[in-house]
């Protein structure tokens, strides 16, 4: 019960510190101890930071191959469908920013505005008290508890600030409004469960950069955000550089699969179970004639291969 007071009353401080740097509901080191299979560089707040160009790697990744590695290794609570987007064609890729929004209550929501504004020097609603934290390659994540009327987390003028400063959209368990204006923000895309014409109203945010539940998955900050037209995928940080390199080498691999059938050589069954040491050394002696696609040794190949399920 003392570990669990102390906890608490953490929580209960870190909130009210000054700076952006503190703005979060759990200390740095309750972070770092959260996401302690990362081993590479963070934010000053703790966060992972995986780095910009395994993010841009992870664009042009299929969520599909991404999923699969992430089962294998244990990770079955990642995955979030049924969304509504602005568009069908924009993915978000990036590293999460999470925000934990309840019910408001008239007593708590006062004090933590009245902290925000007199301690932080923060103004306008709660909901846009994430987007100061935000830097360029971040997505802004937040549990908005599936509301729909009075649950719109943001309109046009945040979206518009938000991809200011990251260059990506939104995933909400919860609502947006102002789809027609949204739809004109050309890159950004909202991934939510509605969207309404009302404002937010009855929400208060109760944490910032700590773990929330989007449906049936667990986020933290610093996660891997993968978002297409099948759902969103939250890949932890530790995990970002194998599901991207297994994801790439699934897009040669299919690739020298769909010629290889296309022409007769083998067939759909030959290509779709564990390759033997001939099939192996065509796909290697074929990527050789595309070096656009990358370079890989027969170890490398092996040890992709011998945790195949795609």
């Amino acid at each position: 019960m003392k570990c669990n007071l102390a906890i608490i009353s953490s929580l209960l401080f870190s909130l009210g510190c000054g700076g952006a740097l503190c703005a979060q509901t759990i200390p740095k080191e309750e972070l770092i101890f959260l996401t302690a299979e990362w081993k590479g560089e963070r934010f000053p707040d703790g966060r992972p930071k995986i780095a910009d160009n395994l993010l841009e790697r992870a664009k042009h990744i299929m969520i599909d191959d991404a999923w699969t590695v992430l089962k294998n290794e244990g990770y079955t609570n990642q995955f979030e469908s049924n969304w509504k987007t602005v568009n069908d064609t924009t993915p978000v890729t990036g590293r999460a920013v999470t925000a934990m929004f309840m019910p408001s209550r008239p007593d708590v929501e006062k004090m933590i505005k009245e902290r925000g504004t007199t301690q932080q020097g923060r103004k306008g609603n709660t909901n846009s008290w994430p987007i100061e934290v935000l830097s360029k390659g971040d997505v802004y994540v937040a549990d908005g508890f599936g509301k729909i009327g009075g649950g719109t987390l943001i309109g046009a003028t945040l979206a518009n600030s938000i991809y200011t400063k990251t260059g990506n959209g939104v995933i909400f368990n919860g609502a947006a409004r102002d789809l027609q204006e949204l739809r004109m923000l050309h890159g950004f895309n909202a991934f939510v469960r509605d969207f309404h014409p009302s404002f937010l109203e009855d929400m208060v945010l109760m944490g910032l950069n700590t773990p929330i539940r989007i449906g049936n998955t667990m986020v933290l900050p610093g996660d891997l955000v993968i978002a297409q037209k099948e759902g969103v995928l939250f890949v932890p940080a530790h995990l970002a550089e194998q599901v991207v390199n297994t994801a790439e080498f699934v897009i040669r691999k299919d690739k020298f699969g769909f010629e290889m059938v296309k022409s007769g050589h083998y067939t759909a069954g030959q290509i779709d179970s564990q390759w033997n040491d001939q099939i192996k050394a065509e796909f290697l002696k074929w990527l050789e004639l595309h070096p656009e696609l990358g370079k890989m040794t027969r170890a490398q190949l092996d040890k992709l291969m011998s945790k195949r399920t795609w």
